[in-house]
């Protein structure tokens, strides 16, 4: 790929996330304030006074501002787990991976070098785009008869690290987003209890009878927004480890398979 080509890709993803990110915010503050704002979800139909009992919808809409940034951040999250769901996918190709590399394998032990080029091209994903450089550096060296031996094993090694630094940045690209929204969600919902307890210690410290209802929207506040916060961010750590452990497992492969390739061909120069 070109300079300038991987230049313009970057760009769109950036573009892609922070579209995503603004989207999943007017689609919170939408939600926000036409549904859970909705004058049927609270007694005499004030927005402003108590929720109906057992009416979730009204008793998250009085967290008050924050909820809108909190609801953002678990959208947000959702978005980029489709996201990653997506890529991921299309990273493993179209066929199993043990079967695919099994095939490589006997390919490799029959010299069908062709073939196996082949097989990479119908598997496609980011195991098969490694292994295809290297295949086709492995025919390269093949009919390479300047090299010394050592020298065609390292270069063919240069080959598969070359191309699996080439798909990793896919393979962990937006990751950065679930390690920072998990932080960012608890910190926005302590902002938010923050808030909530002034708003009730305030209701407190007026003078003759404290005021009940600024009061109880002050605890509903600071309970909703701890709610939020704290279930944003184990969903973002929950989707942080599982596509962790996932790229981790797969990068592993990708480094077995070249490795079995790579003593295929010491082998295949020892027998030649």
């Amino acid at each position: 790929m070109s300079k300038q080509g991987s230049s313009f890709k970057e760009a769109l993803q950036n573009i892609f996330a922070v579209s995503a990110i603004l989207i999943a915010f007017v689609i919170s503050y939408l939600l926000f304030v036409n549904v859970m704002g909705n004058p049927v979800n609270f007694e005499g139909g004030n927005p402003q006074g108590h929720a109906l009992q057992g009416n979730y919808l009204g008793i998250v809409y009085k967290g008050g501002a924050i909820v809108p940034v909190l609801m953002t951040c678990v959208l947000t999250l959702f978005i980029f787990v489709i996201e990653r769901l997506i890529t991921l996918s299309r990273a493993k190709g179209k066929g199993r991976l043990n079967s695919f590399v099994k095939q490589l394998q006997i390919l490799l032990e029959e010299d069908r070098i062709e073939e196996a080029v082949e097989a990479c091209d119908k598997q496609k994903g980011s195991l098969a785009n490694v292994m295809k450089a290297g295949l086709v550096r492995y025919r390269d060296l093949q009919q390479d008869k300047e090299l010394e031996k050592d020298q065609k094993i390292l270069s063919i090694q240069k080959s598969f690290e070359e191309a699996t630094a080439l798909e990793l940045p896919m393979l962990s690209r937006n990751m950065v987003i679930f390690s920072t929204l998990a932080s960012v969600s608890v910190l926005i919902g302590l902002i938010g209890t923050v808030l909530g307890m002034i708003r009730a210690f305030a209701a407190l410290a007026q003078s003759g009878a404290p005021d009940a209802l600024a009061l109880s929207q002050g605890i509903s506040e600071a309970l909703v927004n701890t709610a939020f916060g704290i279930t944003g961010s184990t969903l973002a750590i929950l989707a942080f480890n599982y596509f962790s452990s996932y790229i981790d497992a797969y990068t592993f492969k990708i480094d077995e398979a070249g490795f079995s390739l790579t003593q295929n061909f010491a082998a295949s120069l020892k027998n030649a």
